[in-house]
């Protein structure tokens, strides 16, 4: 559990910086470790939307809210997803 807590700050950290590519790594990590912790999955959803990987986000949003089907995060950070993906959607169809 220790080397969780470390991970995952060392994850917080990096996000903090604007890493987040190193930060999504740093909460893979922790899933090996624990995958009941909810909180590195919204975590590293917020990373993947940073990174405009928005269907990467959103499947670590449906993990949460299968579990936690009212986390606040994991609703919005889903809604964001789903909006990323209609934006590239429809650039798609303009090309």
């Amino acid at each position: 559990m220790e080397k969780f807590k470390r991970l995952k700050n060392e994850g917080n950290d990096f996000v903090k910086m604007g890493e987040y590519e190193e930060a999504a790594n740093k909460y893979s990590e922790c899933m090996k470790l624990n995958t009941e912790e909810c909180t590195v999955y919204t975590n590293r959803a917020l990373c993947y939307l940073k990174l405009y990987k928005y269907e990467e986000a959103k499947q670590d949003c449906d993990r949460v809210l299968q579990t936690e089907d009212s986390n606040i995060k994991a609703l919005y950070r889903r809604a964001l997803a789903y909006k990323g993906l209609q934006v590239r959607k429809k650039s798609m169809v303009g090309i």
